[in-house]
This record gives structure tokens, C-alpha cells and sequence, in this order.
């Protein structure tokens, strides 16, 4: 019989998906807390991670939620069902995987998205955080 946790992640990603009947949920309990891996039709993935993920990331936030009524702390992994078909994920210029590439199969847990894991991407953060200070600074001249 399934937990509530799983229940409710299966609720959701049912909803989401065109292949309902090939969602499967399954509970792992380790140091971490509960892990759950979700594994989709692979015509479904795209749907479940959602844009940047953002999908996925909010499903994610919403275990959270459940968690702190529960007492446990919630992890989901979405689960690459494309392996076996010979599928690589994306890579960034310097030939190395991205975090949102990672992000996308699924492949970093809930607490390593909180800051617990190395970001990749060098000199385009870099820039990004400059610019980011840029017009922060720029706003702070605002009289508001």
C-alpha cells in the first residue's frame, strides 16, 4: 500500500502527464530522510520538470510543505528513464554538465538545490553576478 507521500506525489504527476498509468512512485528511507524516485513514460518527462524545472521544483517545494506537517524531511528524484535508449544529457561549452542540466534528469536532491552543491558554468556566472551587483547598485540610487 502506498504512503501519503506517494499518493500525493502520484496525484500530482497524474495530472501532469499524458501517460498516466506508467507513473510510479517509489519510497526510499536513508540518513537523509525519505527519497522518492519518480519514474515517467519517457514522452512525459519534459512535462514533469517543466521548464528550467520549475515543475518539478515546485513539486518538490510542495513535499516540503508536507514534510514539516509530517515531521520528515522530503526528497524527490525524478528518475531517467531514457538511459537505456542511449540519451546524454546536455552539456555546457566546456564539454561538462550544467546544474540545470542536472536539475533536468532529476539528478540533484532537494537539500543540494538549497546551496550544498557546486555550481558549474565559470565565467558566465561570473558575469551574471556582476551585472546582477550592476543594477542593484543602480537601484539603490533610487529615491523611493
Amino acid at each position: 500500500m502506498a504512503t501519503i507521500d506517494q499518493q500525493f506525489v502520484e496525484y500530482i504527476v497524474k495530472t501532469l502527464v499524458n501517460n498516466p498509468d506508467k507513473v510510479v512512485v517509489e519510497r526510499e528511507i536513508d540518513e537523509r530522510g525519505v527519497l522518492l524516485s519518480l519514474s515517467v513514460d519517457p514522452e512525459d518527462v519534459g512535462r514533469v520538470i517543466g521548464k528550467r524545472g520549475a515543475t518539478a521544483q515546485s513539486i518538490r517545494t510542495l513535499l516540503r510543505v508536507l514534510g514539516t506537517k509530517n515531521g520528515a524531511r522530503y526528497n524527490l528524484k525524478v528518475v531517467n528513464t531514457d538511459e537505456e535508449e542511449g540519451y546524454r544529457a546536455p552539456r555546457n561549452h566546456d564539454g561538462g554538465e550544467t546544474r540545470a542540466d542536472a536539475e533536468a534528469v532529476g539528478e540533484l536532491r532537494a537539500d543540494e538545490e538549497e546551496g550544498n552543491a557546486p555550481l558549474d558554468g565559470g565565467e558566465a556566472e561570473g558575469e551574471l553576478a556582476e551585472k546582477t551587483r550592476a543594477e542593484l547598485a543602480d537601484l539603490d540610487d533610487l529615491d523611493i
